[in-house]
C-alpha cells in the first residue's frame, strides 16, 4: 500500500498562484509515476499531469504551459506548481501513485484531495 498526503490549495484571484505538494509513504517500490487529477462540481474527475520516473511529464491540453510538475525522489514528494490560474481550475485536486509507461497511467492510489477555488 501506498500511502499519499497532500497539503496546499486554497482560494486564489484569477491570474495567481498556488502550489500543491504530496507526500507519498509505504511501499515506494510498487510505483513508476505519481500525478494529480481534478474534479469540479458537476463533471468527471479528469487527469491534470502526470511525472514518471525519469522525470517524464505529461499535462492535459487544458494546463500546459500554466502548470509545472515535479518530483523530489529523495523526499517521495510531487509538486504542481499552478499559475495564471482561470476560475475554470476551481475543482478538488487529488494526488495519485501508480503505474505509468510511454501511453498509459495507471493511478492505484489516491490521496484525500484538497479544494483550489479560483475567484474572478
Amino acid at each position: 500500500q501506498v500511502q499519499l498526503v497532500e497539503s496546499g490549495g486554497g482560494l486564489v484571484q484569477a491570474g495567481g498562484s498556488l502550489r500543491l505538494s504530496c507526500v507519498a509513504s509505504g511501499s515506494i517500490f510498487s510505483i513508476n509515476a505519481m500525478g494529480w487529477y481534478r474534479q469540479a462540481p458537476g463533471k468527471q474527475r479528469e487527469l491534470v499531469a502526470t511525472i514518471r520516473t525519469g522525470d517524464s511529464t505529461n499535462y492535459a491540453s487544458s494546463v500546459k504551459g500554466r502548470f509545472t510538475i515535479s518530483r523530489d525522489n529523495a523526499e517521495n514528494t510531487v509538486t504542481l506548481q499552478m499559475n495564471s490560474l482561470k476560475p475554470e481550475d476551481t475543482a478538488v485536486y487529488y494526488c495519485n501513485a501508480g503505474r505509468a509507461g510511454t501511453y498509459y497511467y495507471t493511478p492505484n492510489y489516491w490521496g484525500q484531495g484538497t479544494q483550489v477555488t479560483v475567484s474572478s
